[in-house]
């Protein structure tokens, strides 16, 4: 993580009890607990970005595919003779 900065939130009682109990297993404060769900959360969320962008991608490559599949059969033929000396 990069630099850091104080910031004041309200949160529920019942998520800074569980944010404290997870600080106490894991020997860290509440703001890391805090920074790491953070964190998480965000590259959680990247990653579900960059699914939808590969899925796009994905739809864009089907198209094209699609596209040379309809047409090889002007290409390969032509390549074919020409490959073979007819």
């Amino acid at each position: 993580m990069g630099r850091t900065a104080k910031l004041t939130v309200s949160i529920p009682e019942e998520l800074i009890s569980f944010a404290d109990e997870i600080a106490r297993e894991k020997k860290i404060s509440r703001s890391k607990v805090i920074a790491s769900f953070l964190q998480e959360l965000a590259e959680k969320h990247r990653d579900e970005e960059m699914a939808e962008g590969y899925k796009a991608m994905a739809k864009e490559n089907k198209k094209v595919a699609d596209l040379a599949a309809g047409i090889e059969h002007e290409v390969i033929p032509e390549w074919k003779q020409t490959k073979h000396g007819r």
